[in-house]
């Protein structure tokens, strides 16, 4: 077996600060989510059962992202979530935040003092995806929506492979971009999918998940839009260890980015990002916007229930691996079609993490730290960040200093956790 070098991670490096004159609130973060598809916002929502459905995918929108939805649901039901995105009135939402603040119904906010009433009476009675205009905080502003040619939020859906039926189905619906999410792909059925859409249907088409150079060239000359990088590094991943396959995330994306960038085709960068400043290295190393679970799991807006452990409340997070999630669908993505539970070979885990409140919170906290990195920086836009941007590695005494060290009983904050 050929050895082929040393792969780092986030927690491996630093970014190396620059002279600037550029100030956080004089940044620009717009990007490219494919070839043909802008975004305002550098983030998109992952295509998995716990964190993307229309409630989800519509903020994402309105905050500059995207939202991809899962395909762990019928066609119907799919098509359902993506009209709802398309139905939302933007106009609705505009009108109301350029009125005075005004009181809102059915939203739990993890800072108020009633939230355990709010959380017996409403969310735990309310059904998926009834998100509704009035229900958008009105104290929030939405000036810099994603939104597609005829003015309507953009959004995102994730196919199989050989599911040319849904990708027809969802064309037809109006979506803006079409995921070919496989864990593996760099693979034959991967790219023949990938050549089929393309060659039958208008629609950009990102594909994932790859980590080399030549998987990155095989599938830009097959079409791909967009590539996604990342095989193991999700916080609810088990692939490296079952499988013992995969690369540490920053070796991946400079792999990948280094040939994609090339051709023109946006790298987004899959996994393993905990804290804001990853988000910062996934960009600087050459990506063009990152896909979070994680971090937005414990969202008001994913489509999971509230549940009160103690005194804490949580929602569940599964990777598209765990078996629970292929019993629903997502089976194929890992290559495997059995039904029976004991014959299932998973690649990922469930749990639950901390409920966070509304997801403007925790993407306001991400981009606050995008844009200070950027200051340090002196890159008033991404692409001055590829060209200046430099990283060192660190040692494992390096990364034991860059966190909170030396103090007991540490109040928490939103933005950081040990």
């Amino acid at each position: 077996m050929k050895n082929i070098g040393k792969a780092l991670t986030f927690e491996d490096i630093l970014l190396v600060p620059n002279y600037s004159e550029i100030l956080p609130k004089d940044v620009n973060i717009e990007t490219r989510l494919t070839k043909n598809i802008k975004l305002k916002l550098p983030i998109i929502s992952a295509a998995m059962d716990t964190i993307t459905e229309s409630d989800m995918a519509i903020k994402m929108s309105l905050l500059g992202g995207i939202g991809i939805i899962h395909k762990n649901m019928t066609i119907e039901r799919q098509i359902e979530e993506v009209l709802k995105v398309k139905a939302f009135n933007i106009e609705t939402i505009k009108a109301k935040n350029r009125s005075e603040p005004k009181e809102f119904e059915d939203v739990v906010d993890a800072s108020t003092d009633e939230m355990e009433n709010e959380v017996d009476n409403n969310v735990k009675k309310r059904k998926k995806s009834e998100f509704s205009e009035k229900e958008i905080r009105y104290d929030r502003s939405y000036d810099n929506p994603n939104i597609d040619s005829n003015g309507k939020l953009c959004v995102g859906a994730a196919i199989g492979v050989n599911d040319m039926e849904r990708a027809k189905a969802l064309v037809d619906a109006g979506v803006d971009v079409i995921v070919l999410d496989s864990a593996h792909g760099h693979s034959l059925n991967v790219i023949k999918t990938l050549k089929n859409i393309k060659s039958s249907l208008n629609i950009d088409v990102i594909v994932g998940n790859v980590v080399t150079k030549e998987a990155v060239i095989e599938l830009v000359n097959s079409g791909a839009d967009g590539i996604k990088v990342g095989i193991g590094p999700g916080s609810i991943c088990t692939t490296r260890i079952v499988a013992g396959v995969g690369m540490p995330q920053v070796t991946a994306i400079e792999n990948c980015a280094e040939v994609a960038n090339k051709f023109g085709v946006p790298i987004i960068a899959d996994g393993g990002i905990k804290y804001s400043g990853d988000i910062c290295k996934a960009l600087a190393l050459g990506a063009s916007s990152v896909m979070l679970g994680c971090l937005l799991a414990g969202s008001k807006e994913s489509p999971t229930e509230l549940e009160k452990i103690g005194d804490t409340l949580y929602k569940s997070y599964r990777g598209m691996g765990s078996i629970a999630a292929m019993k629903n669908g997502s089976g194929e993505r890992y290559f495997q079609t059995v039904n029976k539970v004991s014959k299932m070979v998973p690649e990922g885990v469930e749990g639950k993490v901390k409920y966070k409140g509304p997801l403007d919170d925790i993407i306001y906290q991400l981009v606050g730290g995008l844009r200070s990195s950027m200051g340090y920086l002196g890159c008033q836009s991404l692409r001055e960040l590829w060209e200046k941007a430099r990283y060192i590695e660190i040692t494992t005494s390096g990364i034991k200093e860059s966190h909170v060290h030396g103090l007991h009983a540490i109040k928490e904050v939103m933005n950081y956790s040990t």
